[in-house]
């Protein structure tokens, strides 16, 4: 069993921060990468930010030089530190992780980030 928890949504005002934490545990052999995805209303899912295991990101064209993401010292747990944020960065966040040997993909229940103008 593999759980995937979210914590650090809430509202914040427009130009403001949050920090989202998502913390894997159960049975985990090894973790490929972890990400944040996130999906408005009316919209697709779509990538924010991504980390894998040998630290390399990646990040969504409309969140860089405001989104950062990072791995825990533990390394089953990544956060997303955003700053800077936009109306339009309103959604429902998503934690997932890429598990080893089999790239397995396990997603949290998400977190409301709401960006009031």
């Amino acid at each position: 069993q593999v759980q995937v928890v979210e914590s650090g949504g809430g509202l914040v005002q427009a130009g403001g921060s949050l920090k989202l934490s998502c913390a894997v545990s159960g049975t985990i052999f090894s973790i490929y990468a972890m990400g944040w995805y996130r999906q408005a209303p009316g919209k697709q899912r779509e990538l924010v930010a991504a980390i894998n295991n040998g630290g390399a990101t990646n990040y969504a064209d409309s969140v860089k030089g405001r989104f950062t993401i990072s791995s825990g010292n533990a390394k089953n747990t990544v956060y997303l530190q955003m700053n800077s944020l936009k109306p339009e960065d309103t959604a429902v966040y998503s934690c997932n992780t890429d598990l080893g040997p089999l790239h397995r993909n396990y997603w949290g229940q998400g977190t409301q980030v709401t960006v009031s103008s």
